[in-house]
C-alpha cells in the first residue's frame, strides 16, 4: 500500500508567512516613522539674532548691541 504524499508549495503554507510578517511590521512601522519625522514636526524659524540649542534660546551679543 503506498500513500503519496502532497504537499503544498510555499506561499500556501503557514510557517514561511509567519516569518515574512515580522520584518514586515518592521519595515512599516519604519516607513511611517520617517514619514512623520519629515512631515509633522518641521521647526519654525527664529527671529534674527536668535540662537537656538536645544531647548534653550538665546539672544546673540552682536544683535543686541546693534540695537
Amino acid at each position: 500500500m503506498t500513500k503519496q504524499q502532497t504537499t503544498k508549495p510555499w506561499w500556501r503554507q503557514l510557517w514561511p508567512w509567519l516569518l515574512i510578517s515580522g520584518p514586515a511590521v518592521a519595515m512599516v512601522g519604519c516607513i511611517i516613522t520617517i514619514w512623520l519625522a519629515l512631515n509633522l514636526h518641521v521647526d519654525k524659524p527664529l527671529r534674527e539674532g536668535v540662537v537656538k540649542q536645544g531647548l534653550k534660546v538665546e539672544q546673540l551679543k552682536d544683535a543686541q548691541a546693534n540695537k
